[in-house]
């Protein structure tokens, strides 16, 4: 497993070693000991997620906040999405800088996205099945939303045309007024 951090601290984009030959290829897509000892964390996942969209669907930007807070181990078992994180903790130097990368099912990368960041993603494929492990269990009453393109963010979204987004991100808060880490 190589570990490379990001430009937002805490935030590393993880590629697994991967075993390949004329039958296919095999991976550890996590293995608790060797996520451990990469990252230095003692990461507990509850629950894990699966979701497909199709093309131009962004889903985000979503996070929890404590004490039901969500660290989140993202990755693509098929299609291409653009992966965003945003820092929401007051006290950082990174506070309301965000990084994206590329996670396909081709390339086998995962991006951890720690408690204090907001998450989303946009799908680029004709569809995407997005799989994501969970270090707490969904809590509706936890759970916030700041809008996808809000101009203080500047997210470059990698967008051709206007996404599809779900009824609750078309509401979700401006940066500024979003409830946020300390």
């Amino acid at each position: 497993m190589n570990v490379t951090p990001t430009a937002l601290a805490d935030v590393w984009l993880i590629e697994p070693k991967v075993f390949g030959d004329a039958r296919g290829f095999f991976f550890e897509s996590y293995n608790r000991q060797t996520f451990n000892a990469a990252t230095g964390l003692d990461v507990d996942f509850v629950q894990d997620n699966h979701s497909k969209s199709t093309r131009g669907v962004l889903r985000g930007l979503h996070y929890q906040l404590p004490p039901r807070a969500q660290g989140k181990l993202v990755r693509v078992v098929q299609g291409e999405v653009f992966d965003v994180a945003v820092d929401i903790r007051k006290s950082s130097p990174t506070f309301g800088r965000w990084v994206g990368d590329i996670l396909s099912a081709e390339n086998k990368r995962q991006l951890w996205i720690p408690p204090g960041f907001a998450h989303g993603f946009v799908t680029l494929s004709d569809t995407a099945e997005f799989l994501y492990k969970t270090t707490d269990t969904y809590a509706p009453a936890c759970e916030r939303c700041i809008r996808w393109d809000d101009p203080a963010l500047g997210i470059d979204w990698r967008l051709d045309a206007a996404p599809l987004i779900s009824a609750k991100d078309a509401v979700g808060s401006a940066f500024a007024d979003a409830e946020v880490f300390d």
